[in-house]
């Protein structure tokens, strides 16, 4: 793995899960999605969070990758800096992306 993309993998991946929760929040209240599981859950509740969950797994998979020796670069500066945006980006996940699962989906 390239020093560059170690560094950006996971501020890209949280850029990816950002646009992904919220566009499928559009998708959702623009096509008016309606129907509950048994116990009167809503799917448009449970597809939110199971992409809120799916990415924050991505993620926290991806943090796990770089604090893995197998993957480690040569360099030590390299190896703190993307240790600490992979960390920046599971916080910007978890922190960003809890909005779209805590609150009313659709005004």
């Amino acid at each position: 793995m390239s020093d560059v993309l170690r560094i950006l993998a996971a501020p890209l991946l949280w850029l990816a899960a950002f646009s992904g929760v919220y566009g499928l929040h559009g998708l959702i209240c623009g096509h008016g999605l309606t129907g509950a599981f048994p116990g009167e859950i809503p799917v448009a509740r449970v597809l939110l969070i199971a992409a809120y969950l799916a990415s924050v797994l991505l993620l926290a998979a991806v943090l796990w990758g770089l604090h893995a020796p197998r993957f480690a670069s040569r360099s030590p500066f390299v190896t703190f800096v993307s240790r600490t945006t992979g960390w920046v980006g599971l916080v910007a996940a978890i922190w960003t992306l809890s909005p779209a699962v805590a609150t009313t989906y659709c005004l």
